[in-house]
C-alpha cells in the first residue's frame, strides 16, 4: 500500500478531501520524522512506537576489495507494533 492509497482510503472512509487527507498524513509523517531526529521516541496506544535504536560500533569486511573497515556507533529509526497490532497480523494473514 503506498501513501496515495492511504490518502485514498482515508478519504473515502471519512468523507474528508483528499488534499485535506493528504496534508494531514504528511504533517503527521513529518513530525515523526522530527521527534526522531530530536531522539523523542513517539507512542500510539494499540499501534506501535517509532523508536531511536543505538547501533554498537563493528567490525565489517570490504570483500571485494579484502580489507577490513569500522562502522562507528550509529542511532537508526525503528517501528515495534503492539501486541494488539501483532496478534491481529497472525490471526488474520494467509
Amino acid at each position: 500500500m503506498t501513501k496515495a492509497d492511504i490518502v485514498n482510503e482515508i478519504s473515502k472512509n471519512t468523507g474528508i478531501e483528499k488534499v485535506t487527507v493528504q496534508k494531514t498524513v504528511e504533517a503527521f509523517m513529518e513530525t515523526v520524522k522530527e521527534s526522531l531526529v530530536s531522539n523523542n521516541n513517539v507512542y500510539l496506544r494499540g499501534f506501535g512506537s517509532f523508536i531511536v535504536k543505538k547501533r554498537a560500533q563493528k567490525t565489517a569486511r570490504n570483500i571485494s576489495k579484502n580489507t577490513t573497515i569500522i562502522i562507528p556507533e550509529h542511532y537508526i529509526p525503528s517501528f515495534k507494533p503492539s501486541k494488539a497490532f501483532v496478534n491481529k497480523v497472525k490471526t488474520n494473514v494467509k
